[in-house]
């Protein structure tokens, strides 16, 4: 699927989106319990980079969390930042938001960031030197030092495992509401549309953008999540 089709994709699914998936709300849940501690070190008033911010529900967990921090929303579809720039408004954050409609590579310089989220983003670049370009993207806008925290769909495709996985991926998401219909789109999407690489070779890819090592601090079903800082 190309940037538009996912573009338009995203347009289309914005208004229901976050209560289409509400019923995953754990899983991301744990992701963002696990995020402020990989955080928490940064400044009192730091700058955060939201990749693909979709409707924000992580920005608004760090903004709750950390009311000094400020957030830069970048996503290419206007109605996903349309939707969080109104769960910014009612959660009084909305002065502490910069929404930037576009791709990465679209940002206007500025002072570096200290700290950049990009969740279940990098997985729908189906090249893998794309995928570490836009790894390097992200890392040319964060300070030295910066950190990265990542998420991604990621498994072995070609092992037992990741059938396993997949039967148990499908069976939670069908348990937790997500409509049949989607779930034969998600199964089409993971085999088409969506690069499921390996842990390792993820990890592999966003070191070789100028990152440390990347550590895996989570994981949940196929989803994994890693944390690294940008190299000096």
């Amino acid at each position: 699927m190309h940037n538009e089709e996912l573009k338009a994709l995203f347009d289309q699914q914005a208004a229901g989106y976050d209560k289409q998936w509400a019923g995953m709300a754990p899983i991301r849940d744990g992701l963002y319990f696990m995020l402020g501690s990989l955080f928490a070190d940064l400044p009192a008033t730091a700058r955060i980079l939201c990749v693909g911010a979709g409707t924000g529900a992580e920005i608004a967990h760090l903004a709750e969390r950390f009311p000094g921090w400020h957030f830069t929303a970048v996503d290419p579809s206007g109605a996903m930042l349309d939707v969080c720039r109104q769960r910014a408004e009612q959660g009084g954050f909305l002065s502490r938001c910069r929404f930037h409609k576009g791709y990465l590579e679209t940002l206007p310089s500025g002072p570096g960031y200290d700290g950049a989220t990009c969740f279940l983003v990098s997985q729908f670049q189906l090249d893998p030197d794309a995928r570490t370009a836009f790894f390097h993207e992200i890392g040319l806008r964060l300070k030295p030092r910066g950190i990265l925290a990542n998420a991604d769909l990621a498994s072995d495709t070609g092992s037992p495992a990741y059938e396993a996985l997949l039967r148990s991926w499908m069976t939670l998401m069908s348990s937790a509401g997500v409509k049949p219909e989607m779930l034969g789109k998600a199964r089409a999407a993971y085999a088409r549309d969506v690069a499921i690489l390996p842990p390792v070779q993820v990890a592999g890819l966003i070191e070789a953008a100028g990152f440390e090592a990347p550590v895996q601090f989570y994981q949940a079903g196929l989803m994994h999540g890693w944390s690294c800082e940008r190299k000096e």
